[in-house]
């Protein structure tokens, strides 16, 4: 198994580390990130343009950033249980734009009342970004944690935001 990492600058997020195993992305993670894990996990670091999987990723996500890319099309290897597998595919398929709260993505698990395990398993999700944990809201529409930090998460829902939203809110 090879990992390796690259640092990516942007100016909306700041520095970005994307870490690939072997042929698949499996971590994306800011500076300060919530259950970031020790930086010799992420293995050497390397240029992007050396590497296919790891220039793709920092393309794709360049992209995003730009408000040129609504999906991510990489392979993906995220390291987690069976139900933090379940809960990311559910977060995975929320699309750019909408949100979804901890509550239905519980229910649409089947439990309801599980709520609180999504969030530790949303809370979990190392390919942040690429699975858009940030689209997971609050029961009452606020912005509840994200493993980057609120400033991030709410710069991400605006980048989303439809324009007719973001106008609305000039005046």
């Amino acid at each position: 198994m090879t990992t390796r990492h690259v640092v990516i600058d942007t100016a909306m997020l700041g520095p970005v580390t994307i870490v690939a195993t072997d042929e698949a992305v499996s971590g994306v993670y800011f500076r300060h990130h919530i259950l970031r894990p020790a930086q010799e996990l992420f293995g050497p670091e390397v240029s992007f343009a050396d590497d296919p999987v790891l220039g793709e990723a920092a393309g794709q996500l360049f992209e995003y950033l730009l408000g040129q890319r609504r999906d991510f099309d990489l392979p993906m290897s995220p390291s987690g249980n069976d139900f933090q597998r379940k809960v990311w595919e559910q977060v995975a398929a929320i699309p750019f734009g909408a949100t979804i709260t901890y509550g239905q993505i519980a229910e649409q698990l089947g439990d309801r009342s599980a709520a609180y395990l999504v969030g530790q398993a949303v809370g979990a999700n190392p390919l942040c970004i690429f699975i858009p944990c940030h689209r997971v809201i609050g029961a009452n529409g606020s912005l509840t944690g994200y493993a980057g930090g609120l400033k991030r998460k709410r710069a991400l829902l605006e980048l989303e935001e439809p324009a007719t939203v973001s106008a609305g809110r000039l005046f």
